[in-house]
């Protein structure tokens, strides 16, 4: 049954939930990896994010438009096993990718209630909160989610112009104080000396950031829902989508990034400090007064919440379409409420792991998404391989080195992801095996009916006294 259509902007909304989510807490990461650089940090963010990741999507969005995505790209590209192997290691990425935006998400939410004024008492709780939104998340699934995108548009209607207010309000302060850029600047070029040195430097940072990179492959996922008057209206809007969200996401981040670390003292986004995971809302109660800060937090605590139920029902997509497919998994994954089930407590795990702590989980969620974006460089530039479109080549080429080399450094130096991913590689290979060895004992045939020629056969062989058998390999189909 083909799924109802909508606007783009609209599907656009129903991405967003994911990747505008990410100003909840993507200012405040960064100015704690980056300290006074992180405006400078952030536009290195915003040139590889319009340069680098919005041309392969824009290409995946050409060459899956019935939202396979790059994962069914690899799989086509490269030789039967090759593939397979290789989908199967990236679904442990993309499993990493999804559940950490469930727990981090849930994390960030917590962080914005556990400080609101009016909330006192929910001070510290910031484990319990999470795991109460968590269970709240599985519980809704386990009775049944359909994504609403009127819901989608409403929450992220609501939430960017919030945010729109919260920015607008944060450079008119700056405006009216301009010694505050003055103090900045000095010590920003006191610290490190000059601009290549700062450059250099957020080249460095820059894995740290990556969470701002999400929603890529969520985009091109929802492909089916976007109306076109053909294929190529359908890629088109797609395309307009992707631009569009990054576009918007690429301001909102410069400037909730400069305005964040020229109005919040750095001690303040420390952890345990009242501007960490919420450097926006911080700003929200400063200048905006607690009233509107808590319709802030309400907006984000909503927006964080439906970023998680996108990133189940991103999962509860996923693991059907592959495994089951492959022959690789048992007969339970197909079915919603034991997935639900399983990753309900992969992130119960994941949140006590890492303590509710947004900081802590930004690593892994970064290896996440810079993997699936490196594999979608990869695909988008073997397939320009393939279609001898060389300049096209050259260029996907030295965007893959790229993402290559950054998702390479977070891995080694914030291995949490790697280790997260590989265990659910780990988990995934083991129940194939398990799933593949029980399958090899299931009675697959119960009736076998023959047509008038093989009767015949059947029969004269009957009749001479000897029925012979043949185990043939279907693919051989020798002597």
């Amino acid at each position: 049954m083909a799924e109802r259509e909508h606007p783009w902007w609209k599907v656009m909304c129903l991405t967003g939930v994911d990747y505008f989510s990410t100003l909840g807490y993507q200012p405040g990461i960064a100015a704690l990896a980056a300290g006074l650089l992180s405006p400078v940090a952030t536009i290195v963010l915003v040139v590889l994010t319009l340069a680098g990741a919005l041309p392969i999507y824009r290409r995946v969005a050409a060459e899956s438009p019935h939202g396979q995505g790059s994962l069914a790209m690899l799989e086509k590209l490269l030789s039967r096993w090759k593939g397979k192997l290789l989908v199967l290691a990236l679904l442990g990425f993309a499993a990493t990718d999804f559940v950490i935006t469930i727990t981090l998400s849930a994390a960030d939410a917590a962080a914005h209630a556990s400080e609101n004024p009016y909330l006192g008492f929910l001070h510290g709780e910031n484990l319990l909160i999470t795991l109460v939104l968590i269970a709240a998340l599985g519980a809704v699934f386990f009775k049944g989610f359909a994504e609403a995108i009127g819901i989608a548009v409403a929450l992220v209607g609501v939430y960017l112009l919030l945010n729109a207010v919260v920015v607008a309000s944060a450079i008119a302060h700056v405006i009216r104080s301009p010694h505050l850029v003055v103090d900045w600047k000095n010590l920003l070029f006191a610290q490190h000396g000059n601009i290549w040195v700062m450059a250099g430097v957020s080249l460095l940072v820059f894995p740290k950031l990556a969470l701002g990179l999400s929603g890529f492959e969520t985009g091109v996922s929802v492909m089916p829902l976007v109306h076109g008057p053909d294929l190529r209206g359908r890629i088109r809007h797609t395309r307009r989508l992707l631009t569009t969200a990054a576009l918007i996401m690429s301001a909102f981040l410069i400037v909730s990034s400069f305005s964040t670390s020229v109005l919040i003292p750095q001690a303040e986004f420390e952890p345990g400090g009242p501007a960490n995971g919420r450097a926006l809302a911080y700003l929200a109660h400063a200048y905006l007064g607690n009233a509107f800060g808590t319709v802030y937090d309400a907006s984000t605590i909503a927006i964080l919440w439906f970023a998680g139920a996108s990133a189940m029902a991103g999962l509860l997509n996923l693991v059907p379409r592959y495994l089951p497919r492959y022959g690789m998994a048992p007969s339970w994954a197909a079915a919603t409420r034991p997935l639900v089930v399983v990753i309900s407590l992969i992130a119960f795990l994941i949140t006590w792991i890492f303590d509710a702590s947004v900081d802590a989980q930004g690593g892994a969620y970064a290896t996440g998404v810079l993997v699936l974006i490196s594999s979608a460089a990869l695909a988008v530039t073997l397939s320009a391989r393939r279609r001898r479109r060389t300049a096209a080549f050259v260029a996907y080429l030295v965007i893959t080195v790229v993402f290559g080399y950054t998702t390479m450094a977070n891995i080694v130096e914030r291995p949490d992801g790697v280790k997260i991913a590989a265990l659910f590689i780990l988990a995934i290979i083991s129940t194939s095996l398990i799933s593949r060895a029980t399958r090899s004992l299931e009675l697959r045939v119960e009736e076998v009916r023959f047509d008038a020629a093989a009767q015949r056969i059947l029969d004269r062989a009957v009749r001479s006294g000897h029925v012979r058998i043949i185990a043939n390999e279907p693919d051989a189909r020798d002597a």
